[in-house]
């Protein structure tokens, strides 16, 4: 049984036995068959067991109606001892002691340092357990950007104390179902899976592990937007959601996915239907809520787009002022090292 099919079947297992036990008796078939198979190629051996990747389908489709092909190219399982970086660009990586922002396919476009008063940083992630794990760390002594950056949105502020992390996928798609499973750090930090293309941004979900005093509801929120860069609306959203998910972000592992198309968007958590836009009604939103022309057309995601994952400090939402405070929902034994965790076990994407 190869990882994309193991790990499939531990997310059907937590919501339906019977189902698992079906479907893994079957891929046990399968992997004795496969194991002893291989196709002769006029250069190398391929082992055939390779193509069953693509019987992992999307969690909210396990019968594949939809027809979804996995993507291997941008779709990752963290399963390797090293982060793929023919894969993922490491926002912040370190050169002669310090952080170097420069992306490896475009050399000449400025690379965002993160959301002050946090900063990106190269070191900040590991591998662990089959999951891509982003780490936010209390760490006074990095050297941060001297400079202080007007954001788009909110207060200038210097970078101070607290560094994150950020990956950004290397290769482009347009189209299809994008899925994550995956559990929110469970801190006033965010955790974040978004993606940017041309003067477009999809934030599939900003998540908020510490709700804090005031901000009870935040911690079970999912928060998610369609953003135009253009002029007039400047990356304000043209569509934007928060909606109760019915449980803590940072409590447990859970699978969100995003059927994105031509006509419009739906929204799944844990394998069921959670919400759902068409263009026509992001339009409307973007018409209503928007200072734009009556023709404008809010539906901007209409453009290849790149796969961010990271970590932000939002200061509307409180910013940790200690290591004590970054730490203070840390289990017992674990809340002295001054890192909180963004757990991630896998990204896929499925195109048509």
């Amino acid at each position: 049984m190869n990882k994309y099919q193991l790990k499939q079947a531990k997310v059907k297992m937590h919501f339906n036995p019977v189902s698992f036990v079906k479907m893994l008796s079957a891929l046990l078939a399968v992997h004795v068959l496969l194991s002893c198979a291989e196709v002769q190629t006029p250069n190398n051996i391929v082992d055939l067991s390779l193509s069953s990747k693509q019987s992992v389908v999307p969690f909210s489709d396990p019968e594949n109606q939809g027809n979804w092909v996995l993507n291997t190219q941008v779709s990752d399982e963290f399963d390797g001892n090293q982060l793929d970086e023919e894969r993922w660009y490491i926002v912040g990586k370190f050169e002669n002691g310090q952080p170097v922002y420069k992306h490896p396919d475009k050399p000449n476009k400025k690379v965002w340092k993160g959301r002050a008063p946090s900063q990106f940083s190269g070191r900040n992630y590991r591998l662990e357990d089959g999951k891509l794990i982003l780490e936010t760390r209390w760490e006074p002594d990095f050297p941060f950007e001297k400079e202080i950056h007007k954001p788009v949105f909110g207060d200038a502020m210097p970078y101070e104390n607290i560094t994150t992390a950020c990956i950004i996928g290397r290769r482009e798609f347009k189209y299809g179902y994008i899925e994550i499973k995956s559990k929110a750090a469970d801190a006033e930090i965010s955790s974040a899976f978004w993606a940017m293309g041309e003067r477009l941004e999809i934030d599939f979900f900003e998540q908020f592990g510490d709700a804090g005093i005031g901000n009870e509801k935040v911690d079970r929120q999912l928060w998610w937007s369609v953003r135009d860069w253009n002029k007039p609306v400047t990356g304000k959203p043209t569509y934007t959601e928060r909606k109760d998910l019915g449980f803590r972000v940072a409590e447990d592992f859970h699978v969100y996915g995003f059927e994105w198309g031509e006509s419009g968007i739906k929204y799944y958590v844990d394998g069921k239907l959670f919400s759902q836009v068409s263009a026509e009604q992001v339009s409307e939103w973007a018409r209503k809520n928007r200072d734009v022309p009556a023709d404008y057309n809010g539906y901007v995601a209409t453009k290849p787009i790149s796969l961010w994952l990271d970590q932000e400090t939002f200061p509307w939402h409180g910013v940790p002022d200690s290591l004590e405070d970054l730490e203070r929902n840390s289990p017992a034994g674990q809340n002295t090292d001054g890192v909180v965790d963004f757990e991630i076990e896998y990204v896929r994407v499925w195109q048509k």
